[in-house]
């Protein structure tokens, strides 16, 4: 089995090349890449069995790179530390993915499950996905469930979400509030992750509307109404880097 590695982290990519070259020693690594725009030329030129490919990445993200790969031959690994919507039209389709930090035995296991899977289509598959993320892509607006019934909710109008315990707050860009008879979680889950983003346990932000981040361990971001919110020292990074996209 011939494998590529998408990732614009370095040590994400030695991770993984490390635990294939431990753990699986019947694939062969053809060459890893921190982009997709590298990644692309070299799909056009080599088709490699196994693609392991990263979600989020700047520049061109992994469902990018796949939209400009229309006769895909090879099996999808995904890897990502989040992106939970992501996730669930991964499945849906019957494609695999594995949560970082990667551990061996699912990794095992998923190049496993790409072998049994080669016959199946690749292609027929990771066309339905896209045609998910399509659809994804281009709703904004949600059904958003309240005590009193259904609301429909444009989510550009969203400032930032709060978690209440078993319900989550949406606090407007006019001022108005919202209670859900939802969780933060999932309220994130229907949500646009390339503009929405967990900064804590408690808050959901729109980035189209940070005013600032000021420094710390895990810091804080001011948002355009002027409210502090705290970001945690595990979910600064991912902020971070989401940031710098906007």
């Amino acid at each position: 089995m011939k494998a590529i590695i998408v990732d614009d982290e370095k040590h994400c990519r030695e991770v993984l090349e490390h635990l294939l070259v431990k753990h699986c020693p019947d694939v062969t690594l053809l060459g890893n890449y921190a982009d997709g725009a590298q990644a692309l030329a070299i799909l056009h030129q080599h088709s490699p069995d196994i693609l392991f490919l990263d979600i989020e990445m700047p520049g061109m993200n992994g469902f990018e790179l796949l939209e400009k790969c229309p006769h895909t031959n090879f099996e999808i690994i995904f890897t990502t530390a989040y992106n939970e919507y992501a996730i669930k039209a991964i499945r849906h389709s019957a494609l695999d993915y594995l949560l970082k930090p990667i551990d061996k035995d699912e990794l095992k296991l998923a190049v496993l499950r790409a072998k049994e899977h080669k016959v199946n289509k690749p292609a027929d598959r990771i066309n339905d996905l896209l045609d998910r993320l399509q659809i994804k892509k281009h709703s904004k607006r949600f059904a958003a469930a309240t005590m009193e019934g259904l609301i429909m909710v444009n989510e550009d109008d969203i400032l930032y979400c709060e978690s209440d315990s078993a319900y989550c707050k949406l606090f407007f860009i006019d001022g108005k509030t919202l209670l859900l008879s939802k969780t933060l979680k999932d309220v994130e889950e229907v949500l646009h992750h390339d503009v929405f983003c967990r900064i804590h346990n408690s808050y959901l932000i729109n980035l189209n509307y940070v005013q600032k981040y000021i420094k710390g361990e895990g810091g804080e971001v001011i948002m355009n109404n002027g409210i502090n919110l705290p970001v945690s020292r595990t979910r600064k990074q991912d902020f971070l880097k989401l940031l710098e996209r906007i």
